[in-house]
């Protein structure tokens, strides 16, 4: 015999008083597919509590973990993109900027501002993949190179914090003039002996990593972190060869040279501050 006896058969719940699941209070992890409370996600800094796959997070994220109590002061907040190209795809440029403007709640893709790390004032560029794929062009360039002289005017270590999928197409020309423009700052902020730390993290590509992305006194990357110049898919199309396994994460790079060390993200403030304790000695 069962334990319990249906009484009525059916459902008896009317339509209007079924309730939805609310979206967004769970999140699926991408690798292991464990799931988790979004809340619970959050206060493990977006990574799996199984596996430990770091989720993609933008700067206002990144500005949390890092600065004490969350508290800093914006750099050039409310500079936005022209169109001098009048550059027209399926929607003009401008349209485009406008739309993903109201879409992320951010002006472009990299954010600046400077506070306290561990006590020590910084000065930290954190970029947003979800506008436009953190493409870079003049916005990105000219705020990551104020935000280099505003350190170098002040005698302060910066951060840059790169996820890019590469250039602007729709600035074309005015795009790659900012590899140079950012190097060269990087240039007058090394020559003033002040000590600059990249943080590579999924993705970072294309013009990023062929300028400030890999020109760090230290160049640390996130686990599992994709970074090359071109993605994997063109690179086999190129070379008509299969792939190492593991080829273009931060792992591979650490491997063959390129990145110095791998961090992971609750790590990451404290392992900042001991690079800075260490480089000022």
């Amino acid at each position: 015999m069962g334990w319990f006896k249906r009484i009525k058969e059916g459902i008896t719940t009317s339509t209007h008083e079924k309730k939805e699941t609310p979206d967004g209070l769970w999140s699926k992890c991408p690798k292991c597919k464990t799931i988790v409370t979004t809340e619970e996600h959050a206060e493990n800094l977006h990574c799996c509590i199984n596996c430990n796959y770091h989720s993609r997070i933008g700067s206002t994220e990144y500005f949390e973990i890092l600065f004490d109590d969350n508290k800093f002061t914006e750099l050039d907040s409310n500079m936005t993109s022209l169109d001098p190209l009048t550059f027209k795809d399926k929607k003009k440029y401008p349209d485009r900027v406008k739309s993903m403007q109201s879409k992320t709640g951010l002006k472009d893709a990299v954010r600046t501002a400077h506070g306290k790390l561990k006590g020590e004032t910084v000065v930290i560029a954190a970029m947003d993949f979800k506008f436009i794929g953190g493409s870079m062009g003049s916005v990105v360039g000219e705020k990551i190179a104020r935000a280099i002289d505003y350190a170098r005017e002040n005698k302060h270590p910066m951060i840059i914090i790169s996820k890019s999928g590469g250039a602007r197409m729709m600035e074309a020309a005015i795009s790659l003039m900012q590899l140079a423009k950012t190097s060269a700052k990087l240039a007058q902020l090394s020559k003033a002996g002040l000590p600059y730390i990249s943080l590579c993290t999924d993705p970072t590509f294309g013009g990023a990593t062929a300028s400030f992305s890999m020109l760090g006194d230290m160049n640390i990357a996130e686990p599992n972190a994709l970074i090359g110049f071109a993605g994997p898919r063109v690179v086999k199309e190129t070379i008509g060869k299969d792939l190492p396994s593991g080829f273009q994460t931060s792992e591979f790079l650490q491997e063959h040279g390129f990145i110095d060390f791998i961090v992971d993200r609750k790590d990451l403030k404290e392992k900042l501050a001991q690079l800075f304790r260490i480089i000022k000695k």
